[in-house]
């Protein structure tokens, strides 16, 4: 087993990613290669920062998670949008907001520890 696999936010991470490929297989087929692609992309984003970043230098490591933390962020914007465009109710919206508020915490908590190592 690899390190980053033992890490809860990386677990966590892959669960969103489900989360998403769920919910985005419900929105209008026309967001296919728009809005769909764009957080699917963004939410996978997540993972994939902190698996590869665990395999390089501290500093780089860093690097990854402000990506990770990044690709939070943009998710957050795309589920705006969604829910603007009425693809996510309130409750949906609130539940995936939460999760990257989360994942966002842990990304934070995960690079503070990297630098006290």
């Amino acid at each position: 087993m690899f390190a980053f696999e033992r890490l809860n936010v990386y677990s966590d991470a892959l669960d969103f990613v489900d989360r998403v490929y769920i919910s985005t297989s419900q929105w209008p087929k026309t967001e296919l290669y728009s809005l769909i692609d764009q957080l699917r992309r963004a939410s996978t984003s997540i993972a994939l920062n902190i698996a590869e970043g665990s395999s390089r230098t501290k500093k780089d490591f860093a690097h990854f998670l402000d990506l990770a933390r990044g690709s939070c962020f943009e998710c957050v914007a795309i589920l705006a949008i969604a829910k603007n465009r009425k693809y996510l109710n309130e409750k949906e919206y609130q539940l995936f907001y939460e999760t990257c508020e989360t994942l966002s915490r842990m990304i934070s908590g995960l690079k503070h520890s990297v630098y006290e190592r």
